[in-house]
């Protein structure tokens, strides 16, 4: 007879896992759309909170793998995979905003007299 429904929860792990990656990444970064729109002002800073974001997603995963040694497999290929298709989608869009002629949407020509953007 096949598993009953809800039996097997490596599905869940695996989706839990990727999850993580994904809602740290977002609470670290802003987006990949936004990397892209303001790359050529900003690089540098928006690239920073993505590395960030993968290591503090990484440090999760790896700890729900250690916490969870039955669904380890499930958790770490859930977490890898989100944390490399976001990496590589904010390096993509890094390269393209950087190679873009488009406008910004912010603005970084003139600044106040306290150094503020105006």
């Amino acid at each position: 007879m096949p598993t009953e429904l809800g039996s097997n929860s490596s599905g869940v792990a695996f989706l839990v896992s990727a999850g993580i990656v994904y809602e740290i990444i977002a609470a670290a970064c802003s987006s990949p759309q936004t990397t892209e729109i303001n790359a050529g002002a900003r690089s540098a800073t928006l690239m920073k909170w993505v590395y960030l974001g993968i290591g503090q997603a990484a440090v999760f995963v790896l700890a729900a793998a250690a916490y969870d040694s039955r669904h380890r497999r499930p958790i770490l290929v859930g977490g890898t995979l989100a944390g490399t298709l976001m990496y590589l989608q904010y390096v993509h869009a890094n390269k393209a905003g950087l190679a873009s002629t488009a406008p910004p949407t912010e603005s970084y020509a003139a600044t106040a007299t306290d150094g503020a953007p105006q």
